[in-house]
């Protein structure tokens, strides 16, 4: 008699596998963790793949210093009651050591910068697999990305030199200085996010339902007004009931008109969506046709 799981459980039990698989072959990985929902859903898996005991691996936040409260507060909550060490890698102290330069001007952003703060982060600490949350349906260059990512000592990635991954056999060979990037939830959908969220009772920032918020619209989409963003000639701040799809610095992450209170609510109106969260809600994606993929080959996530 066969036996098939059904498909939230099978991407489940792909998730445990990838993170214990990782857990075993590698000697330093860490898990990145923002706060928002991807990363919230791995840290849960996480959490199970090696309960009763706390995951053998800490998380990391590359921080812009440009974040949402709620986020913050949920990111410190959440870490602690896994029992895993936080590590925050902070854009602000690499912008003052020199390292990064931060841009100026009403649409300045430092999302492009987390790349050298991530990268420098690595090498400090020599992680040698990181976790991130990235699915294969939010973007185009994702899409690309196998579960185990190969980046060289320079941390870049190279889209056309991936290694096969047939039957779920994960290749984690890499010499001292480089590193793997894993992606348990690569074959993850945004419906299938909000669908465990909904059945594990996950706990999110209250960001990403809907509430009412002071916001303007830029871009034809609407910005959350807060102190790090700079209104220009013409914007007018006004109130709306928004949520958040997708969650990452304040001045380039949009909000999307909704009344959905709940992830069961979320959940009908993603199934009913055509177009990605980051293609919707995220300023940094929309920079060019390639803007995603540029990044991904300069080491970021």
């Amino acid at each position: 008699m066969s036996y098939r799981l059904a498909h939230l459980k099978s991407l489940e039990a792909e998730g445990l596998h990838i993170i214990r698989e990782v857990a075993a072959e590698f000697e330093n990985p860490v898990l990145l963790f923002s706060g928002g929902k991807d990363s919230i859903v791995m840290l849960h898996l996480a959490v199970k793949a090696f309960a009763p005991c706390p995951p053998p691996f800490p998380v990391m936040h590359v921080d812009t210093g440009h974040n949402f409260p709620e986020v913050i507060d949920l990111r410190d909550r959440r870490t602690t009651e896994a029992g895993v060490q936080l590590i925050v890698a902070s854009v602000q102290e690499s912008i003052d050591a020199g390292r990064v330069v931060e841009e100026t001007g009403p649409r300045a952003s430092r999302n492009r910068l987390q790349t050298t703060t991530l990268l420098d982060a690595i090498d400090k600490h020599r992680f040698d697999a990181v976790f991130g949350g990235a699915r294969r349906d939010e973007e185009k260059a994702r899409a690309k990305e196998r579960v185990f990512s190969f980046r060289d000592e320079f941390g870049q990635w190279d889209p056309k030199n991936q290694r096969p991954e047939l039957w779920n056999l994960y290749n984690g060979r890499h010499r001292p200085g480089e590193h793997i990037r894993v992606f348990p939830l690569s074959n993850w959908t945004e419906l299938d996010i909000w669908q465990y969220i909904a059945d594990e009772g996950i706990e999110l920032p209250p960001l990403y339902y809907a509430h009412r918020r002071t916001v303007f619209e830029r871009d034809g989409m609407l910005l959350a007004v807060t102190g790090f963003v700079t209104l220009q000639d013409g914007e007018r701040p006004f109130e709306e009931t928004v949520r958040f799809r997708t969650i990452g610095d304040a001045t380039g992450t949009g909000a999307v008109r909704s009344t959905a209170a709940d992830a069961r609510e979320v959940a009908v109106e993603i199934a009913a969506t055509r177009i990605t969260e980051r293609g919707a809600t995220r300023a940094d994606d929309r920079v060019s046709e390639a803007g995603m993929e540029d990044r991904k080959r300069e080491g970021y996530f």
